[in-house]
């Protein structure tokens, strides 16, 4: 079993940054996948970034490459997204989600599917 609780959201304008933070309970934290998703009002819940488990592989939506960082701390059981240069299309809910997954390809690990537990979102208000 594994909790997850983020922080870090917040109301921001466009172009400044936000670092969000998961925490996760269990002493197997290393051994999940980690991913960040996101929900905008009226929309599906959609992939923002992954990092497996193991080797530090990242995988990031193409709307965000180049912007966002996912980085994990497995010794503080915390998984991160540096958030930059936000742009209001950025506004939504950010989920935490860990899942065990231990393919290598990234359609497992931009899949909601592929994850076993979430927490329950914080809010990013990105204004112009």
């Amino acid at each position: 079993q594994v909790q997850l609780v983020e922080s870090g959201g917040g109301l921001v304008q466009a172009g400044g940054s936000l670092r969000l933070s998961c925490a996760a309970s269990g002493r197997t934290f290393s051994r999940y996948a980690m991913a960040w998703f996101r929900q905008g009002p009226g929309t599906e819940r959609e992939f923002v970034a992954a990092i497996r488990w193991i080797g530090g592989t990242t995988y990031y939506a193409d709307s965000v490459k180049g912007r966002f960082t996912i980085s994990r701390d497995n010794a503080k059981n915390t998984v991160y997204l540096q958030m930059n240069s936000l742009k209001p299309e950025d506004t939504a809910v950010y989920y935490c989600a860990a899942g065990r997954i231990d393919y290598i390809g990234r359609s497992y690990y931009t899949s909601r599917y592929q994850y076993d537990y979430w927490g329950q979102g914080t809010q990013v208000t990105v204004s112009s």
